[in-house]
């Protein structure tokens, strides 16, 4: 099987051209390849499909084995793919995930993709829809008590499942530790993705992320994308905000008129191969 790992910002996968490669079990293909030690190393596998309501499908599980809706850096990283290896001569594209269909706008430059922006969609605030375990319209700024401390979230689903919280200190974090029980709290019944977050000025905020399935990782497409919404929703910057990650930064726009997210960044072959 022909693989190519990609990364953006650091968020790295292992993908696959499912035009010309078959994989009977991907869930315990996903285990196998992401493991650092025995694997190729990397924080899932991502499949890229023929897709009957858009130019392409992404299928997505995380290191765990577990299926994703949808990953910013990876969507970035399949545009990128199908650009650069010739499946496709569009710069606006398509691509299905199971968070619906996404549009990708691509900058060329020497005929290779450099820069993604993809439309994210509208925000879900809803807690029941996020979901939450929480009755209202919107979770901003609520209560929540793990490991018998009591942190404040933002919830928000940009097609998966974030808590947004913001704290003093997040270089000392121990996020190995806080990470999980965030990700299998009680209030969270599809368990969660975690930003844990500091606001550097009204355009400007630095984030870590627990992936729900993966652990930390070096960026979080749609993580960036819902620190952003909550950072505006919680009056802290303006509409537009440049998250900092581990990996890098993302440029994030919150429409409110077209009630739109927009992602700008990278994405970068790493190296290919083949499993025998």
């Amino acid at each position: 099987m022909r693989f190519t790992k990609m990364q953006g910002l650091g968020n790295d996968y292992v993908y696959v051209n499912g035009f010309k490669e078959k994989i009977a079990n991907p869930k315990d293909m996903a285990v196998r390849l992401s493991n650092r030690n025995f694997g190729i190393g990397s924080d899932g596998l991502i499949i890229i499909n023929p897709s009957d309501v858009a130019d392409f499908e992404m299928e997505m599980y995380n290191a765990d084995g577990s299926r994703a809706e949808m990953c910013g850096n990876g969507i970035r990283c399949v545009a990128k793919y199908v650009y650069d290896y010739g499946l496709t001569d569009k710069i606006n594209i398509s691509i299905e995930t199971l968070a619906g269909v996404k549009h990708v706008e691509l900058s060329i430059e020497d005929k290779k993709a450099v820069g993604i922006k993809v439309d994210i969609g509208p925000p879900e605030l809803k807690p029941e829809r996020i979901p939450m375990r929480l009755d209202g319209e919107q979770a901003v700024n609520v209560p929540i008590i793990v490991d018998g401390k009591e942190y404040l979230i933002t919830g928000v689903s940009m097609g998966n499942p974030h808590a947004v919280v913001y704290l003093g200190d997040i270089e000392g974090l121990e996020i190995e530790k806080i990470g999980p029980k965030f990700e299998h709290h009680e209030m969270f019944p599809q368990r969660v993705n975690t930003e844990f977050c500091r606001v550097l000025d009204r355009n400007t905020v630095e984030m870590r992320v627990w992936e729900r399935g993966s652990g930390e990782t070096l960026a979080c497409g749609t993580g960036a994308c819902a620190v952003a919404v909550a950072s505006i929703l919680n009056g802290f910057t303006e509409n537009e905000v440049t998250v900092k990650l581990l990996g890098g930064e993302l440029f994030i726009q919150w429409d409110r008129v077209l009630n739109k997210v927009f992602m700008t960044g990278p994405a970068a072959v790493v190296f290919e191969g083949e499993i025998i």
